[in-house]
């Protein structure tokens, strides 16, 4: 966790050297496939090793007056018809596995988390849903639950509705 957050440090500090407000990163999806495209972008298979890695990271960059912007919220497991293609999740895998990570790094400092100040969905559908329009998961979970008070937009052309994205919770496409 340490050697994390140093790197995280390295990398605000580098952020913030060029101007940069917001780094795109940490990407915690989990690898569930090994053919998972961006497994390379990502920390771990496991949830728990990887919310721990993200929150030190996060913690990392934020130190330095850089805005992380955690992501691919959620479920993104491969770049096969990644734009379209659907992650059917059952809700006990969702909430042990897939949400853990995010959920970790959206927590308070006090509560041991990161409180990440961005959030960015991912392109893929969510038991048949878009992320970026899923008012499941951004607004009763994220928001809601989570209390999350941050910037959540979508990946580059990730969104479908607009309106349909905005009532689900996303600030930004």
């Amino acid at each position: 966790r340490a050697l994390v957050s140093d790197v995280g440090e390295a990398l605000g500090r580098e952020a913030r050297s060029k101007g940069a407000h917001v780094l795109l990163a940490p990407t915690v999806n989990l690898h569930r496939t090994p053919i998972g495209g961006r497994n390379f972008e990502c920390m771990s298979e496991d949830p728990v090793l990887t919310a721990e890695l993200a929150v030190a990271y996060v913690r990392g960059v934020q130190s330095q007056g850089v805005m992380c912007c955690i992501k691919h919220f959620v479920a993104n497991d491969t770049e096969h018809e990644r734009h379209t293609i659907s992650s059917e999740v059952d809700p006990v895998t969702l909430r042990e596995a897939y949400l853990v990570p995010f959920e970790e790094a959206v927590a308070p400092v006090a509560a041991g988390g990161a409180d990440v100040g961005a959030l960015m969905s991912s392109y893929n559908r969510v038991n048949g849903v878009y992320a970026s329009e899923h008012r499941q998961l951004l607004r009763e979970v994220l928001r809601d639950e989570w209390g999350f008070d941050g910037v959540v937009f979508s990946d580059w052309f990730g969104t479908h509705g607009a309106a349909e994205s905005l009532e689900a919770g996303l600030d930004l496409e």
